[in-house]
């Protein structure tokens, strides 16, 4: 059922994509969880502001969104995609997957 707008991607796929730039990566976890750890390249939208701040990200711009486990970027995914932004990923499994393929988690 491909009508959310956006699609999943893999870890590995996210690597590839960062590593050529161009990227908006975007955590929309809790501030208590992104104490814990993030994706070095990754900024903070909380996922109860993506409505708010919307305005302030470039719709033109490839935006990846990740949280714990790909549920909530799975929403804000579908939210901006929904709001006309073009071209828009969710990071399957999150974190978790990241940090699990033993990519870099910077505090």
């Amino acid at each position: 059922m491909e009508m959310t707008g956006f699609k999943n991607i893999s870890v590995a796929e996210l690597e590839m994509l960062l590593q050529k730039g161009g990227v908006r990566l975007v955590d929309v976890r809790t501030d208590a969880e992104m104490a814990q750890g993030k994706i070095p390249q990754g900024e903070p939208l909380p996922l109860h502001l993506v409505p708010l701040r919307m305005g302030e990200m470039d719709k033109d711009v490839t935006t990846v969104f990740y949280c714990r486990s790909g549920g909530r970027s799975a929403q804000a995914a579908a939210f901006v995609a929904a709001n006309g932004f073009a071209d828009v990923y969710n990071l399957q499994g999150g974190i978790i997957a990241w940090a699990n393929a033993g990519l870099p988690v910077s505090a």
